[in-house]
């Protein structure tokens, strides 16, 4: 006598193939020039003259006299 054949459940044997698909991420970059003011002294000179005269007083003369 023969026995009926038993069937079981199927053996699956998988295989992953990976495709790369790019994906694109966007970084905005903003450049900022920046124009800072800053206060410098500026030191002017101005040229003044003066004529003194100096008067030794006359030779020979004694003051108080």
């Amino acid at each position: 006598m023969r026995c009926p054949a038993q069937i079981c459940p199927p053996l699956y044997n998988v295989r992953n193939c990976y495709i790369p698909r790019e994906v694109p991420y966007v970084h905005p970059i903003v450049n900022v020039n920046r124009h800072v003011i800053v206060n410098v002294p500026r030191h002017y000179y101005v040229p003044m003259t003066r004529n003194i005269v100096v008067d030794p007083g006359c030779p020979g003369c004694r003051r108080g006299y």
